[in-house]
């Protein structure tokens, strides 16, 4: 019924509409419009006519000036939009594992035997800093040591802060004076801090921390950097956690796996890192489905009762997913599963694809850019031939670095 009077409302409006000349049917859409402008300019008296229609002509302008320009600003562009949703088969992550510990302390303990008697007696010197230790100080061993030696600095006096070396015997501990005694040392007022001199000593840097521990972390590991860096890699690779050591599982998808589909790789800070479908030797392995019974599954053994004392404050492993044939920056972009738990990583890919001429200025690899790229050229060995070419450094005792 609705729509029947619809129709005949319509039907008399059109036999009631306006003639056939162009006047009158100006004059009906003058009077029948919802607009402002052109019902006043046939209703007001001369004065508001004129100002209706000047007002009228001047928006209506404005209105087709926007739409010649919003036209205009389409044209100029040539887009064309492609949007497709769905899955596909996507090659898997390349996955790197490493041992937060990168030594066994059994094959290394001979090698820091020395760094490790001297880190005890830098502890307890720390913890009670005006108490004599002549006799331990004299028994230790002072090879390479004294190039980095660590100091206390006691600012409990801010007009004269006194420099008290930790690996100094008798009371002659600094050159800057000694402690004040009597008074409790907090660790705003008595800082650790690592002493590098030049010019005979005349002339030294010190390189603040905010903590004790912090300060005896970064010097042992320098030192132990220093040691291990003259034993050959292939002996670090012993002294390291194997495959067979580290990975007790590994479950892929549905399909069992071992330490023998890993690749080795010998990491500076780690030691032994192991990668899965690396895609160096063999085709990435693909995945076709998310959620965790279609990924990667580890069960690790840590050795954690193995780790260095000093090298190593966490205990767990690095973790570092990437894409094929890429070296893994496991120290700057890895991620730490802790031990005695079960960790699970997931990952979201997006892809972004630019389109290039004539849409935008983006190529696809840089071939049609008209400049020599000397790193396309010659990848990463131009760089490991040319350090391979430096002269060695001077190293402590006038060893090679």
């Amino acid at each position: 019924m609705q729509v029947k009077k619809y129709l005949v409302k319509c039907l008399h409006r059109l036999q009631k509409g306006p003639g056939y000349t162009y006047k009158e049917l100006l004059v009906w859409y003058c009077d029948n419009t919802n607009t402002h402008g052109p019902k006043r300019i046939i209703c007001e008296g001369p004065k508001k006519k004129a100002m209706w229609f000047v007002l009228t002509l001047l928006f209506a302008s404005i209105v087709f000036w926007q739409w010649g320009v919003f036209i205009r600003t389409y044209l100029s562009w040539e887009v064309s939009v492609s949007l497709s949703v769905g899955f596909k088969t996507m090659d898997f992550p390349a996955v790197t594992i490493c041992n937060a510990s990168p030594f066994q302390y059994s094959k290394v303990k001979h090698l820091l035997k020395d760094l490790d008697q001297l880190m005890e007696a830098v502890l307890e010197r720390i913890v009670a800093p005006e108490l004599p230790r002549a006799n331990a100080t004299r028994a230790l061993n002072f090879t390479l040591w004294n190039h980095t030696p660590l100091v206390l600095i006691d600012e409990r006096n801010p007009h004269h802060p006194v420099v008290l070396d930790l690996f100094a015997d008798n009371h002659n501990v600094s050159a800057s004076g000694s402690p004040a005694p009597g008074r409790a040392c907090n660790a705003q007022q008595c800082k650790v801090a690592m002493r590098l001199c030049c010019l005979n000593g005349t002339v030294c840097t010190f390189r603040n921390f905010t903590s004790a521990t912090q300060a005896v972390t970064e010097w042992y590991i320098l030192q132990a950097t220093n040691i291990f860096s003259q034993v050959p890699t292939q002996e670090l690779v012993k002294m390291g956690y194997s495959g067979e050591q580290l990975i007790l599982a590994c479950l892929f998808g549905a399909e069992p796996c071992s330490y023998r589909n890993f690749t080795a790789l010998f990491h500076p800070d780690y030691g032994n890192c192991y990668i899965f479908n690396w895609g160096t030797a063999e085709r990435a392995l693909p995945s076709s489905n998310p959620g965790v019974e279609f990924g990667l599954k580890l069960i690790l053994d840590l050795g954690q009762e193995d780790y260095v004392p000093f090298l190593t404050s966490t205990a767990g492993a690095r973790l570092l997913l990437h894409e094929q044939r890429s070296y893994p920056f496991v120290k700057e972009e890895g991620i730490y599963a802790m031990s005695g738990t079960e960790t699970s990583i997931g990952v979201l890919v997006d892809k972004l694809e630019r389109k290039g001429k004539p849409y935008s200025q983006c190529t696809v690899n840089g071939s049609d850019v008209p400049i020599h790229n000397l790193y396309s050229d010659y990848n990463t060995t131009y760089s490991i031939q040319v350090a391979a070419a430096l002269p060695p450094g001077p190293g402590p005792s006038g060893r090679p670095a």
